[in-house]
Parts: C-alpha cells; structure tokens; sequence
C-alpha cells in the first residue's frame, strides 16, 4: 500500500486586523479539506499571525518548516496564495529552489497551483523554460556589448584580478599584491605542486584579496590566467546559469589586449607546461549526456529503449533490432509537437466540462456565503430586540440557539466546498497560459537546453512507440491517477483524462 503524502499547513496573516477578520482557522480548514480530498495526512502547522510578507525567511516558523522539508518530515506544503507565503518576490523564488531540490511540492490554492499534479508540474515547467529562453535573451545582448567596451580597455565589471588594481579606467599594478603572485610562479616551478604552494603562501602569513586562505584552485586560476604575462583577455568566458560551472567561448570572440606583465612569458610558459602535464593524467570524466526520450521510447515488441555508449541511436533493449537516431526522432517529435500545442480542439472540450463543474461549485459557494450574511444579520437583530426588550430572556434562547448552530454549520461548510472548488480547479490544465504560450514555446524548442527539454517531455508525453513503419506519440493531460481516485473516494468531480496520440509514418521521413 503506497504510504501517504505528508504535507505541512503555511497559514500567515499580516496584521492583527487580519488575525480578525481573515480568520485563521478559516485557511486552516481549507487547507486540511484539500488535503483529506487528496488522501494527504497533514502532519504541520506553520502559523505566522500578524507577521508581514516583506520578509519572512527568517522567521522561526519559516525556519522550522525549511528544516522539516529537507528532513522529508514533509513533502508538500499548502497555502491559501502566494502572497501568504511570501510577497518578496526573491524569497518565493528561493522557496521554490529549496522546494524544488528536495523534490517537495507548493500547493497555492487560490492560484490553482500544485506541484503535486502533472498540470502544476506543467505550469511550472514550460514558466522555467520561457524564463530561461528570456533569460538567455537578455544575456545575448549584454554580451553583444562586451566587446565594444573590451576593445575600447573600458572595465567591464567587477574587480581587477589578484596582483592589479583599476585606477580610473585604467589597470595597473598592484604594488601589495604583485610581488605575492610573481613568488607563486617561482614557487610553483621549484615545487611542481598546487598544494605546496598554497601551503607556503598560507604559513608565510599571505592571504587572498577577501582575507581567505590559498587554494588549490585559486593557485590553479592564477596560475593560468595570461595577464600575469602582460596579455589580458576578455569576452573569453560566458556562464552556463546560476550556480553553474562558465564556459570558454570560442579563440574567435575573444577580445585580446596588452596590459603590464608581473612575470616574463617564459616563467608563465614554464608553469603552465607543468600544469598541462599534471591535468592529463588527471583528465576527468566527460558530462554524461541528456537524452530527451530516454525511458519514454518503447519499441513495438514491448521493451524500452536508450543509447548505447559512443553511439547516436536509441536501441531496444529487449529484441535489439528496432532503433532510431537521436537527431530523427527529435526532429519527428518537435513536428508532431507543433500539433499538438497549437490544437485547441481537444483542450477547449476538456475546459468546457471543467468550467461546468467550477461554475456550479461557485455558484454553491456564493450561496452559502450569501446564507451566511442572512443568517448573521437575523442573529444581530434578535440580540438588538432582546436588549430593547422587545423579546423576553426566558423566550430568547429558543429564537437564537437554532440560528447560532446554523451559523457554526455554515462557517464550517464554507472551507469545504471552498477546498472542493481549489480542487476541481487543480485538476485542470492551466490551458489559458499553455494556450497563449504554445506558439513561443514552439518557437523557441530549438534554443531550450536539453535539461529543459527533457523536463517537457516528461511532462507532455506518456510514451511514444516505434513501430516497424510508424511512430506513435501520446501527449497525455490528465490529472494524477491517484488524484482521480481520491477524487472518487471523496465524492468529488473527476475531470475527463483527455490522451492526445499523433502517429509519423516512418516513410515520410527518408
């Protein structure tokens, strides 16, 4: 039996007022609704009252909860809105990070997001992609200016490397840190090791630029870099992301200049004939590669399907006759692709039941709420005749006491339908975003690294089948299989599971 989801509550209101008027309680039942409707066992309470969103990462019980995640003590946490987690748009992303690297779920249930369901992990991904192709965007322009100001010796941000200084727009010597670097050329030659000469310059009292200790690889960065021989280069190196290793970019785009020398080309020559023959017998291992369809391929005899070491194609692992190239059947994919995002057929059917079954969960809502104005307003105007008066104290109970039990009934009720709207709502595809995007993702496949690719595929696709003469491709859009039987257990409404299959003759394509 599959052990159940353990999830934490996140209820934060702002202001004592709020504490009040926007009862607490309130979110909490809401929350724990949702929750008995997934079948999740609700194991945290994380109560910030009266505590502003500004920032609250910092907050113990922000603290607890991060703690309780990592630890797996939960796996999901529910919030009535972002803005209840958090309005600093830099702690939400950074909770999404925390989230997201320990394969925990964000479940917002006025935004209608889960992480939890293939719809939510959609939004999130094809957000992440667009985001990384704007991100990318903006990259490509700055550098596009990189060279200009190189080749113009204007700095281009940030501090000069250890043993130089910038003055003004120029860049000069170091007198305090020169001699350091140079005494590390010599030492390196006379040591031949990284370690040894970091050592040295530690216990000779030498430090860092930010008062750090040396370091293998700050030797090694050092060590390497041409400026120490008077040759400065720039726009030579590009970043692969936040947190990520940068690349060298190609000889052609770098932007070489003359800049005053601490050692003479040959002592950096000779350290770095040194450092050469130390890395190749350190040579690491290459980045195993990314393989966008690699478990979602069958072949038509049942097995599955990767590729080999040293080859380009995806190969049956049972019979070992049927393969395809990698570069084909990514190209068939980004074809049937296009279909599929751009058809609004299917999905417009899908939201027309959907939208049916929020209308009249809405309108049941409204109603009650609209009962509960009544109900009240009945309530405050028997308070107002007995203290005129008007109703005796011994007839009052009997007047009060049924609409007091109505009330409580009706306050109760209200998170339950309000969690079994947030409900119907997550199992639906957030077809108005892929809808308005599809063309841009589309568009923008080709230039999506393969991480995000693969994050797509993984969402989009249940399984693609090579025949012999045709490929078949299932887009799937369907809400969780155990969110579909919880729903059932729960009496609520069930969405459709709507399967989308695109077949490619194999003949068209050769």
């Amino acid at each position: 039996m599959e052990a159940k989801k353990k999830v934490g509550l996140w209820i934060r209101v702002s202001t004592e007022f709020q504490v009040k008027d926007d009862s607490p309680q309130h979110h909490e039942r809401r929350g724990r609704q949702y929750a008995e409707a997934k079948s999740w066992n609700v194991v945290e309470v994380y109560k910030l009252d009266a505590v502003s969103g500004k920032s609250v990462m910092e907050h113990p019980e922000a603290k607890r909860m991060l703690r309780d995640v990592r630890s797996g003590k939960i796996t999901g946490l529910i919030f009535s809105k972002l803005a209840r987690l958090a309005r600093n748009t830099r702690e939400l992303l950074e909770f999404s990070e925390i989230f997201r690297s320990h394969d925990a779920d964000l479940i917002s249930l006025s935004e209608n997001i889960d992480t939890s369901s293939s719809a939510g992990r959609l939004f999130f991904t094809v957000i992440a992609a667009l985001t990384e192709w704007e991100r990318s965007e903006i990259a490509e322009r700055v550098a596009a200016s990189v060279p200009i100001r190189a080749k113009m010796g204007k700095p281009l941000g940030g501090q000069a490397p250890f043993g130089y200084k910038w003055v003004g727009k120029d860049l000069m010597i170091d007198e305090k840190e020169a001699p350091i670097r140079k005494l590390m050329y010599e030492l390196f030659i006379e040591q031949k090791r990284k370690g040894s000469v970091a050592s040295i310059l530690n216990n000779k009292g030498y430090r860092t630029r930010n008062g750090s200790k040396f370091s293998d690889t700050t030797i090694t960065r050092l060590l390497r870099d041409p400026m120490a021989k008077g040759t400065r280069r720039a726009n030579y190196t590009k970043s692969l992301g936040e947190g990520k290793k940068w690349e060298i970019k190609p000889e052609s785009e770098w932007v070489v200049s003359a800049c005053p020398a601490i050692v003479t080309e040959e002592v950096w020559n000779r350290s770095n004939q040194i450092l050469d023959s130390i890395e190749t017998h350190r040579k690491p291992m290459g980045k195993k590669p990314v393989h966008l369809f690699a478990g979602i391929l069958h072949c038509h005899c049942g097995g599955k399907m990767y590729v080999p070491s040293r080859t380009q194609k995806y190969v049956c692992n049972t019979c070992k006759k049927t393969n395809i190239n990698t570069t084909d059947i990514e190209e068939i994919y980004y074809e049937q692709l296009e279909s599929f995002l751009l058809t609004k057929k299917d999905i417009e059917t899908f939201l027309t039941r959907a939208n049916s079954a929020i209308q009249t969960k809405t309108i049941e809502l409204q109603a009650m709420r609209n009962e509960k104005v009544k109900v009240k307003a009945e309530m405050d105007k028997l308070i107002k005749l007995h203290s005129s008066e008007q109703i005796p104290t011994e007839d009052f109970g009997n007047y009060y006491t049924p609409l007091s039990q109505q009330f409580k009934q009706i306050e109760a009720s209200i998170p339950e339908i309000e969690a079994q709207l947030d409900f119907i709502k997550n199992q639906q595809l957030n077809s108005d975003f892929i809808l308005e995007n599809a063309a841009s993702l589309y568009e923008k496949w080709p230039t999506l690294s393969s991480d995000s690719k693969r994050h797509i595929v993984d969402e989009l696709t249940d399984v693609i089948t090579i025949g012999k003469e045709d490929i078949d491709i299932t887009f799937n859009y369907s809400p969780a299989h155990n969110t579909i039987q919880n729903a059932k257990q729960n009496n609520l409404f069930v969405l459709p599971v709507i399967t989308l299959n695109a077949q490619h003759n194999l003949r068209d394509s050769y």
